[in-house]
């Protein structure tokens, strides 16, 4: 038979789903690492997007104000009769006055000539570094300007018209260049970039923090379908109680039928396996009984062999019982109860030899599993000791965390280590003086790994011998 592993898994399944902590191999953290991801990806992108559309609004106003310029320096140059620019002065701002303001203007002949340039230039001339296209005769462009400025310039041309000649449309054409320093521009830029890093920045954590509560709010009823089944598991609860979510219900409810249609077939195969050992008892019984009613060779073969399969039918009904067991959820023992009542019982089975049996046990232990596979493997250590004790009987009970010890001690001979390897393996009795089929020790024991636990034997400090048993508990509630 497949070694069970019960406990073991329930206690997994607790650790699995007690918290959704934002792991990525958990539902909660694929949800929050999944928002995380896409609010950055979308808070960049919309960054990126308003950094571009405020530069380039920025830059439009900027663009507006050269224009601006342009036409005030265009009405500022008037000209004389030869085609030679005068400028009035009164038409430019003061930014064109003081050196290196940012505000430049430049005239320069279109035939070649010493160039015209305000007074924030001093002795610098703008060149382009880079063009557009001329369109209708404006050219926008970038050029380096005094003290390492770099310079957004406008160009245009324009023609004043020569009258000191008697040539008809004789006219002279100068390119006019304003530009302003983009230093301003670009802070303006970079101001509002740091302020929409750092809002992003805040805002991108306020969403994340939301989308965590959102998400943990959200599974709550997967926590709470999580505690059901740890209480049905612990034996608290039947069944998965409460009201969950539209989403959730059809699941508690498919849950709820799986496990009465477990407890029911398990129940079936419980109650088929008792029919079969009952059936096959007395056919025994009966065997038994012609056999002893008919004395001689083949008589005492018949009995032997009745004796062997009335043990194994025994033996295999209580690990039938017990392996069915676990595979019901919600099996919880009381340890004390059960230890009190055998103690009682037993004392009277072998109060002719006077035995005194001490019960320690914790108040609040409980076995996971059932009492009746409980009462069979303590029912089974205990009597071994009243039947091998001279006068007494220890049970004890300590905690260990998820398990518990169970340990029997008696007053008695006691077992050889090479004696103790030999008891409980196979079933084997050392003595045949003392009433028993031996196989006591072998049900505790298969009884025992079905449920994880495991069964020692040792020496008692009472003299005899320490039968140790190791099972699931389960915290009292």
């Amino acid at each position: 038979m497949q070694k069970q592993t019960a406990p073991e898994h329930g206690k997994a399944s607790a650790r699995g789903f007690s918290r959704f902590g934002p792991r990525l191999n958990s539902l909660a953290g694929r949800l929050i690492a999944a928002a995380a991801v896409w609010t950055v990806l979308a808070l960049l992108g919309g960054g990126f997007i308003l950094s571009n559309a405020f530069r380039t609004s920025v830059q439009d106003d900027f663009d507006a104000e050269l224009q601006s310029d342009m036409e005030s320096l265009i009405a500022a140059a008037g000209h004389d009769k030869s085609g030679a620019v005068i400028l009035e002065q009164r038409y430019l701002g003061q930014e064109f006055q003081r050196a290196y303001s940012g505000a430049y203007w430049q005239i320069v002949p279109a035939a070649g000539g010493e160039p015209i340039i305000s007074h924030s230039l001093l002795d610098q001339t703008i060149k382009f570094t880079d063009q557009d296209a001329p369109v209708k005769g404006v050219t926008w462009g970038h050029a380096n300007g005094p003290d390492n400025q770099h310079l957004r310039v406008l160009s245009r041309r324009i023609e004043f018209p020569v009258t000191a000649t008697a040539k008809p449309d004789d006219s002279r054409a100068y390119v006019l260049y304003v530009a302003g320093d983009t230093r301003a521009l670009d802070g303006r830029v970079a101001e509002f970039n740091s302020t929409i890093i750092w809002s992003f920045v805040v805002l991108g954590l306020g969403l994340i923090v939301a989308v965590f509560i959102q998400v943990r709010v959200g599974l709550q009823p997967l926590r709470k379908v999580t505690q059901s089944l740890h209480r049905i598991r612990d034996g608290s609860a039947p069944r998965l109680e409460g009201r969950f979510p539209a989403e959730i219900e059809p699941l508690a409810a498919e849950l709820n039928s799986l496990i009465e249609h477990s407890a029911e077939v398990v129940g079936r195969a419980r109650s088929y396996v008792s029919n079969l050992a009952h059936f096959l008892k007395t056919p025994l019984t009966v065997l038994s009984s012609e056999a002893s009613a008919q004395p001689g060779p083949l008589a005492d073969a018949v009995s032997k062999q009745v004796g062997i399969m009335r043990r194994q039918v025994d033996h295999y009904l209580a690990r039938a019982r017990a392996a069915g067991a676990l595979d019901v959820l919600g099996n919880r023992t009381p340890v004390l109860p059960v230890l009190d009542d055998l103690a009682r019982t037993l004392r009277r089975i072998h109060q002719d030899k006077g035995i005194s049996i001490e019960v320690h046990c914790l108040p609040h232990l409980f076995f996971r599993g059932e009492r009746q596979d409980l009462e069979e493997m303590s029912g089974n250590l205990i009597d071994n000791a009243c039947k091998w004790a001279d006068r007494s009987v220890r049970i004890t009970t300590l905690s260990k965390g998820n398990t518990f010890q169970l340990l029997v001690e008696d007053d008695g001979p006691g077992l050889t280590e090479e004696e103790r390897s030999l008891v409980g393996e196979r079933g084997e009795r050392l003595d045949e003086s003392v009433p028993g089929t031996g196989l006591g020790l072998a049900i505790v024991r298969d009884i025992a790994k079905l449920y994880s636990g495991t069964l020692e034997l040792g020496h008692s400090d009472l003299g005899g011998l320490r039968a140790q048993l190791t099972l699931p508990a389960l915290a009292s509630v």
